[in-house]
């Protein structure tokens, strides 16, 4: 039975292996302190934080999330640890999210076991203006662990708490976890949209229903569905399920963050600036953008089944068997399930590694430790024992992790194939039958990801359309995975190429004028890659060169900006003047900063920070370090876009764990014409169009 505990009461633990699962509903910051019997935190190296993530028996996770999972091994701790305090903390104010838990739903702590039972948990209340709190502690009492509700706050963040902690490094301290927490914003994967309380309750015997039988419209987003069984774990509307790995030293989903919460950094949802929403009324909201003549189709029928299995086989894969009341929406679905059981399995295999080795350490210090064990053989069994019982749980472990790997890759023979133009690679024959869509799909395809442990399984990078951040395209060596990409030419036109062949999907997929592309190329360095799109036709104008025309355009975004916030703030979106453009606005930006000053720099920040929730988006085509006499000035600008590399690179973290992801453009085959003949046709329709 769960001890339901108030603050200041304690509860005993009987297990040595715990979870401790932490709700907030917006994303925050989770860590530990690790204390002595007089709970003297000893240094920097006693705290576990997204930064450093792990200790010897506990494991947080890497970024900040709405959801968290603390891995806890009392056993594993080291003796002179008899304290655990568990810190949860808002990410930095400059992140625009929330400064104060009064403003956030209550944070809920659960103390669980590895099966998911609860043992005790805390609802902190009494929050306001403390934007840090400590939230548990587990302390260890004449042998025995017991869990204490603390919920002590503190309004000046995690320095003030370290400090009360008495760490004397504290607000170094909280500066570097407020740091990591950004670059892990920054490098982040989108998430997909979050589950509403009517996904939680629907029912699988409930029929969807569609806009015209009386259910709720179909606007890019999952309608809420039953969940979806899969190998590892269920997979709902949102993202799928988790997997269950046993040789996790932790148990199933070790140190991994929860599903992502209702406002995970830069994700997408059916409630932003989306151009396929309907018309906002006199008091407020998104502009109409929506097409003149699209209709909204019925339903589609219910996703296909999978064959039968044979006996004692996994069931055989089928594209499009996740749930949404499209197609496009069920392949989405069913990419991001494939994403998560990736990143899921292989974070618990590596768990497993990490804990075979740890204990193959720990028995072989007790072997050298002991004296006697000197003497005649003993030392040399004790070792053979101790490396044989490694060898045999890392063997179990990558057993697991081929058995998921295997089933995941069978998916993705089934699914690359069936997925349509905008989630689907250059050289996939459905281009080859491309037709101008009359409809938004839900994402776009960036590129591949793969893990090192599965080389050979690549998964669709896909982000919610419309774009809620800009891209950066890093034509700088640093783009390079290994190095090995010194000619600094060859990469900015590799860079170049990778912005073109993004920018025509993005035509591609967006149906006839309700997408405006414009360039900036002030030296004229990018003619060449720049061809398809000036050749066929689609710019909203010729790319703009030299100082001039760097200001003529960023002078019409900015206004363009300017212009929208001002209708929507003041309530009267439909007021914009006669003939203004309200497609989505694409700005590419080469060779960045030449031809930029400071008045230019400030629109270009400008617009990265206010353009996307208005239409107006950003693919800057640059090279950091050239941009480095700005000093910080441009760093907000950097850490505003998802960087992208012309070449592989393992940069991009997923939103659960964090894993190191290397990611893949999504380039045209060389002498492949498909590019030209896709953006003939979005020319065509354009001017059928107007």
């Amino acid at each position: 039975m769960t001890a339901e505990l108030v603050r200041g009461q304690n509860h005993p633990l009987s297990q040595a292996r715990l979870e401790i699962r932490v709700s907030a509903g917006t994303p925050i910051v989770a860590a530990a302190t690790l204390g002595d019997e007089q709970g003297k935190i000893h240094g920097v190296e006693w705290v576990v934080h997204p930064g450093a993530p792990t200790l010897p028996g506990l494991e947080v996770s890497k970024q900040a999330a709405a959801d968290h999972r603390l891995a806890v091994d009392l056993d594993a701790m080291p003796e002179a640890v008899h304290r655990v305090s568990v810190l949860l903390a808002l990410p930095a104010a400059d992140g625009g999210g929330p400064t104060r838990f009064g403003a956030v739903p209550t944070p809920f702590v659960a103390v669980t076991g590895l099966d998911g039972t609860e043992v005790a948990s805390y609802t902190i209340t009494g929050l306001e203006a403390e934007s840090a709190v400590v939230a548990l502690e587990l302390y260890r009492r004449q042998g025995a662990w017991k869990v204490r509700a603390i919920g002590q706050g503190y309004a000046g963040g995690l320095a003030e708490l370290l400090t009360d902690q008495g760490l004397p490094q504290a607000h170094q301290l909280a500066g570097g976890i407020n740091e990591a927490v950004a670059q892990g914003i920054a490098r982040s994967i989108p998430a997909p949209p979050p589950r509403t309380d009517g996904d939680r309750s629907r029912q699988a015997s409930a029929p969807a229903r569609g806009p015209e039988q009386g259910g709720p419209a179909s606007q890019g987003a999952p309608g809420p569905v039953p969940p979806q069984t899969s190998p590892y774990g269920t997979r709902t509307p949102d993202g799928p399920g988790q997997p269950t790995q046993p040789n996790s030293p932790y148990g199933s989903q070790a140190g991994m963050p929860g599903q992502p919460g209702p406002q995970q950094p830069y994700q997408g949802g059916a409630d932003a600036t989306d151009p396929a929403q309907p018309s906002a009324s006199a008091s407020g909201g998104a502009i109409n953008y929506s097409h003149p003549r699209r209709q909204h189709a019925a339903p589609p029928p219910p996703p296909p089944t999978a064959p039968p299995a044979q006996p004692g086989q996994p069931a055989r894969p089928v594209a499009g068997d996740a749930t949404g009341w499209s197609m496009d929406e069920r392949l989405y679905n069913q990419v991001w399930g494939m994403f998560e059981d990736l990143a899921r399995t292989t974070a618990a295999y590596r768990s497993a590694v990490d804990f075979a080795d740890s204990r193959m350490e720990k028995e072989l210090d007790q072997v050298l430790s002991d004296p006697r064990s000197r003497i005649g053989g003993q030392g040399d069994a004790a070792r053979e024992a101790a490396q044989a019982k490694h060898a045999q749980l890392v063997n179990q472990a990558r057993e697991t992790l081929d058995r998921d790997l295997a089933q995941l890759t069978a998916e993705s023979e089934v699914v690359e194939p069936a997925l349509p133009p905008a989630y689907a690679r250059w050289d996939n024959p459905v281009w080859h039958g491309y037709r101008v869509p009359m409809e938004i799909p839900m994402a776009l395809r960036l590129g591949d990801l793969h893990l090192p442990e599965s080389d050979r399984l690549r998964i669709p990078m896909l982000v919610r359309l419309p774009l809620e951040r800009g891209l950066w395209i890093d034509s700088g060596r640093g783009a390079s995975l290994d190095g090995s990409f010194t000619d600094s030419h060859d990469l900015r036109r590799l860079a170049m190429e990778s912005a073109v062949a993004h920018a025509a999907r993005l035509l591609a997929v967006y149906p006839a004028g309700e997408f405006t592309v414009h360039v900036i190329d002030p030296a004229g360095s990018g003619g060449q890659a720049l061809v398809p799109l000036v050749q066929t036709g689609v710019l909203a104008a010729p790319p703009a060169v030299g100082a001039a025309g760097v200001a003529d355009v960023l002078a019409r975004l900015t206004q363009r900006v300017d212009l929208v916030q001002m209708a929507l703030r003041g309530g009267a979106p439909d007021s914009l003047p006669p003939g203004f453009d309200t497609s989505q606005q694409l700005l590419i930006v080469n060779d960045f900063p030449h031809g930029f000053d400071d008045r230019a720099v400030n629109q270009l920040r400008y617009l990265a920070d206010e353009g996307p929730a208005v239409g107006v988006h950003l693919m800057m085509v640059a090279d950091r370090e050239e941009s480095s006499g700005y000093g910080p000035l441009l760093d907000p600008l950097w850490r505003a876009l998802l960087r992208l590399t012309p070449v592989p690179d393992d940069h991009l973290a997923d939103p659960w764990v964090g894993h190191a992801w290397t990611y893949e453009p999504s380039l045209v085959p060389p002498g492949s014409q498909v590019l030209q003949q896709v953006l003939s046709q979005v020319a065509a329709a354009r001017t059928h169009y107007r």
